[in-house]
């Protein structure tokens, strides 16, 4: 399973020293819950109801929802894929970051009732977030650009501006997409606070914010430095994946 994980990917260097890490241990036999669990015992993550560990898929009751099971347990179901050590991955590198997704969903959960057959606009965003969201840190310059999806002000024009910016994937869904790099790729991008750094991730869990889908499309191997045919400019004319505004896009 870790073979498929390569470390030295841009995307992935916020995590590699953990990531390296886990992929060894995996390798030498640990199930990816007992991986996660020997990196909690350095750095604990307190839950409301406990501190955080990751067990085994079975241990999730049937009948009962994924989050409220977090929730009430401080237990993450694991399973044995790159999918859920991923998302371990993200929960060590940004636990404040998924305990309020966790709270947020909790408390749509409380308010609608309980799981529904629709989850409503607030559940589809934290699930976005969750999933397939990148936050970006950039000059404003560079965020109005890509609000506008005027691609070649972004990635070619304004590209030196890349070097004060900052871009973090978060999704671990997306982290997946990308161990298959392909042009297409999307992120959900939330714009943070230039001078909020990290710290500003608060900004991404309200939920009135969020429940208005303040997503912005980006094809995340269009970021400069991350995907080497990105040098060429022609690399960004190709509209089938740089859509100018009002074409959606998903990658």
């Amino acid at each position: 399973m870790e073979a498929a994980l390569n470390w030295n990917a841009p995307w992935l260097a916020p995590y590699r020293q953990s990531g390296e890490a886990l992929s060894a241990q995996i390798a030498a036999g640990a199930t990816v819950a007992e991986a996660l669990n020997s990196r909690l015992a350095s750095a604990p993550i307190q839950l409301t109801h406990g501190e955080l560990r990751f067990v085994p898929q079975s241990e999730l009751p049937d009948g009962e929802a994924y989050e409220a099971f977090i929730h009430r347990t401080a237990c993450v179901p694991t399973r044995e894929n790159l999918h859920d050590l991923l998302n371990g991955l993200i929960w060590l590198h940004w636990p404040a970051l998924k305990t309020g997704l966790n709270a947020a969903h909790i408390e749509a959960l409380a308010l609608s009732g309980g799981v529904q057959a629709q989850r409503g606009p607030l559940r589809d965003a934290l699930t976005v977030v969750d999933e397939n969201a990148a936050l970006l840190w950039a000059p404003p310059a560079l965020c109005e650009a890509l609000v506008a999806r005027d691609w070649p002000r972004l990635f070619i024009t304004l590209r030196p501006l890349w070097a004060q910016a900052r871009l973090d994937l978060i999704g671990h869904a997306l982290l997946e997409k990308l161990l298959q790099p392909r042009k297409a790729i999307c992120a959900h991008v939330l714009l943070m606070p230039l001078d909020g750094g990290p710290a500003g991730v608060d900004a991404a869990l309200d939920p009135r914010w969020l429940a208005g889908k303040p997503f912005v499309p980006m094809p995340v191997l269009g970021v400069p430095g991350w995907w080497p045919a990105n040098e060429a400019p022609s690399f960004y004319a190709d509209t089938g994946v740089f859509r100018p505004a009002g074409r959606s896009q998903t990658g």
